[in-house]
This record gives C-alpha cells, structure tokens and sequence, in this order.
C-alpha cells in the first residue's frame, strides 16, 4: 500500500477546495494557481520575508502568499496582505506598518474576479 500524499491538514483541505471552486465558479485562474501552490508539500510551499514584499510591492497594492509570510525586514507601503500563514513577528510589524491582513478566502469573496492582484513568492 503507497503512502498518503498530500495535505492532511483539514482547515487547508477546505480552503483549497474553496478556491478551486470559486476559480471554476468565476472562470479566473488566479484562484486555481493559489489553490496549486497551497496543495505543495509543507517544504516546497512559498516563503516570503517582508522585506519582498515592500521591495515588490507599491502603495495601496494587494498582494498574496501562496504559503508563509515572515518578518524578517520592514514594510514601507500601506498594503493589504493575504496569505495561509503569517509569523508573529510578520503579523506585528504589517500592523504598524498600517497594512491589512485578509484572509484568503475572505479575499476571494470580495474580489472573486482577481483584478488587481500580485502574486509573490
């Protein structure tokens, strides 16, 4: 018998299985490559410092992780920010920073065609 693949973690099971559907649902890809990304093993999921963000994002922009958002550096834009996951530290500093955090199928909902949004990571 082969061993188990894939994620066993049931909160990401259904956001995956969300975004998969929102994508069919609103025929936008961006959805879908999100979901992909998040169906990667734990090592080959994305990683991403902050200082990345600020470097590749602007003011205002929205911008999502497919994975992990880290502290390490500052932000110096105004941003809104979604991700799977956010280290404390990441999550400190976005908040003085003045930026958001919005989940991501919150995100999905209020913006089901994708308009506007960058990817990182």
């Amino acid at each position: 018998m082969s061993k188990r693949t894939g994620t066993t973690n049931p909160i990401l099971e259904k956001l995956i299985n969300e975004l998969k559907k929102r994508s069919n649902e609103q025929s936008v890809n961006l959805w879908k490559r999100i979901a992909i990304d998040l169906e990667k093993p734990t090592r080959q999921r994305r990683v991403v410092n902050l200082s990345s963000i600020s470097r590749y994002a602007k003011d205002n922009d929205v911008v999502v992780v497919a994975g992990k958002v880290l502290g390490a550096g500052n932000l110096v834009h105004k941003l809104t920010i979604s991700a799977f996951q956010f280290s404390n530290g990441a999550k400190e500093k976005i908040e003085k920073a003045g930026s958001k955090i919005v989940p991501l199928l919150e995100l999905s909902k209020d913006n089901p065609s994708g308009k506007g949004i960058k990817i990182l990571g």
